[in-house]
């Protein structure tokens, strides 16, 4: 078995087909379309997807394109399980195709894909923002410090009102949210922002993303956190705050994202796994992964995430290419 190219996956709940009206069909400026694209016969069967809540949108925004534009006898089956719940169902006999993922695949998961003999292949698809969001009337936390947005989190923060983050703040108390364990945005926050340090213990983790937007939206002392790409279509809905790293407050947009930009403390990758053994048996799934890289960067920006370096798509389809000789 080749050696595993970090992998990923997801969980199945909930499933959606993700159907929808047709988009123009316009060639990426960033990045060539792959020469593989004389079909001998249209395609058929389906493409099983599930994961990271965060990556839904991206992910099911491509699907809908694949199946308008592209193939429109593959079904492309897209749901949001989390990445961690959607890594039980990939790494599994007659798992799913791909798992969405806003991290990367553990090295718990990937020696279970050894044991089930899975080969995986990661996907870099695009970049995300961990965006703090707030109630549209909260006119006071509109920018915070980084260590401030640690404080209100972080159980040791001792940040229980308002007024203890600043003094000219509310006497308020602070409710907090979050999505729940299954999310890869949790994992991310609290490994990578959070240093692996306890939450507050009156957090409202929650499994869906919509379900945290109302409850924030309906909460003016909530505070809470998720993907860029929630915040940008609930824009009418919430505010996102302001993160000063150092150099002053940098508001979260796809033009700030970047792993070596001005957002960058609080930028992350998101990905999608490929089963590599299903790419092999079944044409759809390997033509989804192809077409999913030669439009990424499209398909990012319309939906909230910012897009990747051509020369890290073009790495990808490289590889991708290879697998159908």
């Amino acid at each position: 078995m080749k050696s595993l190219k970090r992998l990923g996956v997801f969980t199945m709940l909930a499933s959606v087909v993700v159907l929808g009206t047709a988009c123009g069909e316009e060639e990426s400026s960033a990045v060539a379309k792959s020469d593989n694209k004389d079909k001998q016969a249209e395609l058929e069967g389906g493409v099983i997807i599930d994961g990271s809540g965060t990556v839904y949108p991206f992910m099911a925004k491509m699907a809908e394109n694949y199946m308008t534009n592209e193939q429109e006898n593959v079904s492309v089956e897209v749901s949001r399980a989390g990445t961690s719940a959607g890594f039980e169902k990939f790494l599994a006999e007659n798992g799913t195709d791909y798992n969405d993922a806003s991290r990367k695949i553990k090295d718990e998961e990937i020696a279970k894909a050894e044991k089930l003999g899975i080969e995986v292949q990661e996907m870099k698809v695009a970049l995300d923002g961990l965006t703090i969001v707030i109630n549209k009337d909260n006119d006071w936390a509109k920018e915070l410090t980084k260590e401030e947005v640690m404080d209100i989190f972080l159980a040791s923060g001792e940040k229980k009102k308002w007024s203890d983050v600043r003094p000219e703040f509310p006497d308020e108390e602070i409710k907090t949210y979050g999505p729940n364990e299954n999310h890869g945005t949790y994992e991310f926050m609290f490994e990578n922002i959070l240093e692996e340090k306890p939450l507050v213990e009156n957090i409202n983790l929650q499994q869906d993303y919509s379900t945290l937007v109302d409850l924030v939206a309906k909460d003016k002392n909530g505070i809470g956190f998720f993907g860029y790409g929630y915040y940008e279509s609930n824009k009418d809905k919430l505010s996102a705050v302001k993160v000063d790293f150092g150099k002053g407050p940098v508001e979260p947009s796809v033009d700030t994202i970047k792993e070596d930009g001005e957002y960058g403390p609080f930028t992350r990758p998101v990905f999608t796994y490929l089963n590599v053994n299903h790419a092999k048996e079944k044409p759809e799934v390997l033509d989804y992964a192809i077409y999913t890289m030669e439009n990424a960067q499209e398909t990012a920006e319309e939906t909230g995430f910012a897009p990747l370096a051509d020369e890290d798509v073009q790495a990808t389809l490289d590889v991708l290419n290879e697998l159908e000789k």
